[in-house]
């Protein structure tokens, strides 16, 4: 098993089908402490916690902080196939696999996840920074569809605050990953609400993949759009990182917002009215004829609705996207992934910015009547 030994592995839970939680430590630590994480983590699911294995290093920690550069890329990339071909030996295709680093463990974490999204059902970054500059990709919508975890501590002294201020910014943002993330008045330690949320994160993922299948691949293309989805210009407005969702800044102004309201409400087949999900005064778009769209089509399935448009003072939107298009969409700067997207809501949910022009009102109608395709099942 490449120029490692093999693992040392501590566990937790018997059931081999349960999901199961890989538990990462970091710099001083061990597999025997970090395993005790499980004693406060849903039951239900099954616990591994990995030795590091270089034992000069204390942990998973070599490229946790500065530093990085040729050396700690090759020395990623071998640890993270020493780890790979462990887990592939103990965890089926199809069985659902959490990353859950602390610290040094939390760069590992990263690594893996980045490196294939697609293994992991969600990862999350305690107190710690994902390895940039390491040799794993970190280019924008890499994580879409993929539910990531950050806690950080307002008072840490151990990892950098602009690499944590980076980690925040990429899993957030620009990572397309419906991400929890929380800041607690604490240094370089868990706070017991941050174990609290995240054993309540895990439990509703974990649920969610049972309840609803990760939708596959659908066909529809971007409505009205025949060059593709052009490139949003200018920075990013700011989002809110907590629930609800919410555009804070450079909002649409209220005009063009009736405009767009009037070309959505629209769409055939369409009524409105206030949100099943969103905050008062959140127009609704729900499909009145028969749909034959999947669930993953819509915010509220029961409801029929698709998307909805906030209040003035918000001005953006909450649409379901195919999870391609919701990539594509964060990855040109027009959007940004919901917190619970996979975990209570569809995977594809994304916030779409407002519209600031015309030329905007346009791009922002088409995302719109891209979704509204979908849940018609006509894609």
């Amino acid at each position: 098993m490449s120029a490692f030994d093999a693992p040392v592995v501590v566990g937790r839970g018997e059931d081999a089908d349960a999901p199961l939680v890989v538990l990462l430590h970091g710099r001083g630590s061990r597999e025997t402490e970090i395993i005790a994480l499980a004693d406060v983590l849903p039951s239900s699911l099954s616990y591994a916690a990995v030795r590091a294995p270089i034992a000069e290093h204390g942990g998973f920690a070599w490229f946790a902080n500065r530093g990085v550069g040729r050396p700690v890329a090759e020395s990623l990339r071998v640890t993270m196939d020493w780890f790979r071909q462990w887990l592939d030996g103990v965890a089926a295709p199809g069985r659902p696999v959490f990353l859950v680093g602390f610290s040094g463990g939390a760069a590992f974490a990263g690594g893996l996840l980045l490196d294939d999204p697609a293994r992991f059902a969600g990862a999350a970054i305690l107190y710690g920074t994902l390895p940039f500059e390491a040799g794993v990709p970190t280019d924008p919508a890499r994580l879409t569809g993929v539910p990531v975890f950050v806690a950080q501590g307002e008072h840490d002294q151990v990892i950098p605050r602009d690499l944590l201020d980076r980690t925040w910014r990429y899993t957030t943002v620009e990572s397309g990953a419906p991400t929890i993330a929380r800041r607690d008045p604490v240094g370089h330690g868990i706070a017991r609400a941050a174990l609290s949320s995240l054993a309540g994160w895990l439990m509703e993922r974990s649920a969610f993949l049972v309840r609803q299948a990760e939708p596959g691949a659908a066909s529809v293309r971007w409505s009205g759009l025949p060059g593709g989805l052009p490139a949003r210009t200018g920075p990013r407005p700011d989002v809110s990182t907590t629930i609800p969702q919410q555009q804070r800044t450079d909002t649409a102004p209220a005009e063009l917002q009736e405009k767009l309201f009037g070309k959505i409400a629209a769409l055939p087949g369409v009524r409105s009215g206030q949100s099943a999900l969103s905050v008062p005064g959140a127009r609704g778009l729900m499909l009145t004829a028969p749909r034959s769209g999947p669930d993953a089509a819509f915010l509220v399935p029961q409801a029929g609705e698709f998307a909805h448009l906030h209040p003035e003072t918000d001005g953006s939107l909450h649409v379901a996207l195919p999870l391609d298009l919701a990539a594509e969409a964060v990855g040109r700067g027009w959007a940004v992934a919901h917190p619970l997207a996979g975990v209570r809501l569809s995977p594809g949910m994304v916030l779409v910015y407002g519209p600031r022009n015309e030329t905007e009102l346009d791009v922002v109608t088409s995302i719109v009547a891209t979704s509204h395709a979908w849940a018609a099942g006509r894609g």
